[in-house]
């Protein structure tokens, strides 16, 4: 009976990123800057290249998909945090917690998948440019982010099943702002080799693969760039890959300086300051990234613009 008690859990608190009360409105009013803007600068970006038949190429569907994904990821745990600090409520739901923890997985893994996926694209464009269309053809595009989300829905399934298998006991306070499936293991009161095997089984096998994926991918572009006889064709091709290279290392980065640095550092706050990194700002950074850079996305989003305003001042 006591066993069966221990078992329902029906809520947790997320003790958050602090807990003095003059704090809570400057994070409030960041958290919701910083949202919006990922919101708003991630649709900019489908907007793009939904609107313009230019931009209906193997490398903008990826980008496409990759912004609804970072719109998805951040709406998983900042809207909660948000609404936390509006209602001086720091209780989420066993349920809510479940179901947060199974989307940030599945968000985070398709992040992963994506960049995966858009690296092997680069790679055919600059190492194989005469056969690029041949090879990513739409159907091909369409099967690798099928097969993404297919991976990642799974991977999620497995790791959100594993924690409901857990018993939890008195201590159902997480040292972050959402749901966070290894500080969730780490309060479980029953046995957890098993989860922990699974976890970082999995860790290794859809983070190690695709990491490694990008680096060869990677390996072999520089390696084609460099064959290259003028120095203005290598700026021009690196250039195209520039933007995907600069979101990889900040979202591989930051996601690796948080698991690394947090057993050492032995402070639960910090590593939870640290997760807002690639949780928050990296989905935020990455319209800036794509965008500030590229003249395709700029004059996409600018003659949206155009023939917004021409609609608008069009008599009735």
């Amino acid at each position: 009976m006591e066993a069966e008690n221990v078992t329902r859990v029906s809520e947790f608190v997320l003790l958050g990123l602090s807990e003095e009360p003059d704090l809570q409105p400057l994070l409030f009013g960041l958290f919701l800057s910083m949202y919006l803007i990922t919101v708003l600068g991630n649709l900019l970006i489908i907007l793009a290249v939904s609107s313009d038949s230019h931009l209906h190429t193997p490398m903008y569907f990826f980008l496409s998909n990759l912004s609804f994904v970072d719109i998805c990821f951040t709406s998983t745990t900042v809207p909660k945090m948000l609404v936390n600090i509006q209602t001086q409520s720091k209780v989420i739901t066993y349920g809510g917690c479940i179901t947060q923890m199974y989307f940030f997985i599945l968000f985070a893994g398709l992040d992963n998948f994506l960049l995966t996926v858009m690296a092997y694209d680069r790679f055919v464009a600059i190492c194989h440019p005469l056969l690029y269309t041949v090879i990513m053809h739409p159907r091909l595009c369409g099967r690798l982010v099928l097969v993404s989300w297919t991976i990642s829905v799974l991977n999620s399934l497995l790791q959100s099943l594993m924690v409901l298998r857990l018993s939890f006991c008195a201590d159902l306070q997480i040292p972050n702002f959402f749901c966070e499936l290894k500080q969730m293991v780490q309060r479980a009161c029953s046995d957890t080799f098993l989860n922990n095997l699974v976890m970082y089984f999995v860790a290794v096998l859809l983070g190690g693969g695709p990491l490694a994926g990008i680096l060869y991918s990677y390996s072999k572009i520089v390696s084609c760039i460099r064959a290259m006889p003028s120095a203005q064709g290598k700026y021009k091709t690196f250039s195209t890959c520039a933007s995907h290279l600069s979101v990889v290392s900040l979202f591989y980065l930051t996601l690796l300086g948080v698991y690394l640095s947090s057993p050492a550092a032995h402070n639960a706050r910090s590593s939870a300051t640290a997760s807002v990194l690639y949780t928050v700002v990296t989905p935020m950074l990455n319209p800036f990234i794509y965008s500030l850079r590229n003249k395709d996305i700029k004059g996409a989003l600018k003659r949206s613009f155009e023939m917004t305003v021409q609609i608008g001042q069009s008599p009735d």
